[in-house]
């Protein structure tokens, strides 16, 4: 059995990847509005091909697609991570300027410091730590996809996966997210939810009418209401019919996990403000929903008239934004469908359904997966702490291609935290979150690095 490599001081490649992140930031990659986005896939490729990297690119509906490999070992590791980020706006709630790397207060701040320029960043120093461990020599093949399209919805994505399966094959895969408590644990999750994103219209005239004239003629928003509050109830239940019908439901040791979950109400209301939860939900009940349940949410409702003082008018039309998380083994087609009958059958067939952006499915991968295993050991060795196991992320993102077209399990774990406001103004990480995080990553690929996974090593708990 090669015995460990002994991991050099961490300091000098922590600093660098601060810098590296720093310019990275300073990139307004932001996907919705087509800003930046070649110019910081070239500015990726230079650093990874910087680590010895061979780094090809791909175009992609909206942003360019990177497919980077090195080294050579018992395993290989793909990883994921993308290089665009959220709009800025509203640009005057930042502390400070968005796209300027900025430290206050033990944190750093800037739009992708967190979500996903930081996570991206913190692997790399850790590529840079192991190579000086090795005498410049990487232990383990990486192959390493980076797109530039999550933040709207991964268009490209799922078929470059399927179109690209045999050259992504790996041991497991290491996914672009993750956070630490406040005590220090790392917070751990094996799936993310499908989302299904929709545009509910509806219009009664050409123009806006006299509102005199509602005595005769139908009000869009008053269509609109009705139709939303038809969708669920009040703990939050989607009322649909069939809609729970596919839902996988999670499996011994997805329930083991879920009851070592710590209490997320508060740490919610803190960092939040958040005045209360569906249906009085207990403790359980929320880490159960937020895992294993779909949700239902209003993004916004427009129309008519919203400035100072009074209008009165009829609006002519009106519409809203919803969006549908999902679970496994939900299909985001049929819910669609089954959106429509529900409306029709209420009378509310004049309800336009558009359908927005790239659709997703759920993902989940099992706790008991070697790789898995492998990964929660890491954490274990590198945090000095337990993990906190999330069978399943509450948010969503482009995991089922990899589950479906390449077999792997996928795990998340990374350096945001509870209050790192992502997609928010003042997005931001903790300084000694990126720092644990450096070194995780160096752990995890050492680890993987001494032999395939599944092998028992003298002395030390099996990966599987």
């Amino acid at each position: 059995m090669t015995p460990p490599a002994q991991l050099p001081d961490l300091t000098p490649f922590i600093e660098a990847g601060r810098r590296d992140l720093a310019a990275l930031v300073a990139l307004e990659s932001v996907s919705a509005q087509g800003r930046m986005l070649p110019e910081t896939a070239d500015a990726v490729t230079v650093l990874l091909e910087g680590e010895g990297f061979t780094v090809r690119r791909f175009p992609g509906q909206v942003a360019p697609v990177l497919l980077a490999e090195a080294g050579e070992g018992p395993a290989t590791l793909l990883i994921y991570n993308h290089y665009d980020v959220q709009p800025e706006t509203p640009a005057d709630l930042w502390n400070t300027p968005p796209f300027v790397l900025t430290e206050r207060d033990g944190r750093l701040y800037g739009r992708g410091a967190s979500d996903d320029k930081g996570e991206l960043v913190s692997r790399l120093a850790a590529v840079r730590a192991l190579r000086a461990a090795h005498g410049g020599h990487l232990p383990l093949k990486i192959k390493w996809l980076i797109e530039g399209e999550e933040e709207v919805g991964s268009p490209s994505l799922a078929g470059f996966v399927e179109a690209h399966a045999a050259e992504l094959k790996a041991d497991g895969c290491w996914w672009e997210f993750g956070s630490v408590s406040e005590e220090g644990r790392p917070l751990v999750s094996l799936g993310l939810k499908g989302i299904v994103c929709l545009e509910l219209r509806c219009a009664v005239s050409d123009s806006d009418l006299h509102s005199s004239l509602g005595a005769v003629i139908d009000n869009p928003l008053y269509r609109l209401s009705r139709a939303i509050a038809s969708l669920r109830d009040d703990s939050g239940r989607v009322s649909i019919p069939g809609f729970y019908d596919a839902v996988r439901a999670p499996s011994a040791a997805d329930l083991r996990a879920l009851d070592s979950l710590p209490d997320a109400r508060s740490p919610l209301q803190q960092s939040y403000g958040v005045r209360g939860f569906l249906g009085n939900a207990d403790a359980r009940e929320v880490n159960r929903r937020s895992n294993f349940e779909p949700a239902l949410n209003v993004n916004g409702v427009h129309g008519g008239y919203g400035d100072a003082g009074s209008k009165t008018v009829l609006p002519a039309s009106g519409f809203a934004k919803i969006d549908i998380r999902l679970v496994p083994d939900q299909d985001p087609a049929e819910i669609v469908r089954l959106l429509r009958a529900h409306l029709d059958a209420q009378g509310l067939s004049d309800i336009e359904v558009n359908e927005l952006e790239s659709h997703e499915h759920a993902a989940r991968s099992d706790v008991a997966h070697p790789f898995v295993q492998a990964a929660l050991a890491a954490a274990r060795e590198s945090y000095g702490a337990e993990p906190i196991i999330h069978p399943s992320a509450g948010g969503s993102g482009p995991m089922h291609p990899f589950v479906q077209h390449l077999g792997v399990a996928c795990v998340a774990i990374g350096i945001g935290n509870v209050g790192g406001r992502v997609h928010a103004p003042n997005e931001n990480i903790r300084v000694e979150d990126f720092a644990r995080g450096v070194r995780f990553g160096a752990v995890f690929m050492e680890a993987l690095s001494r032999r395939a996974l599944g092998e028992k090593e003298p002395g030390r708990e099996a990966l599987g």
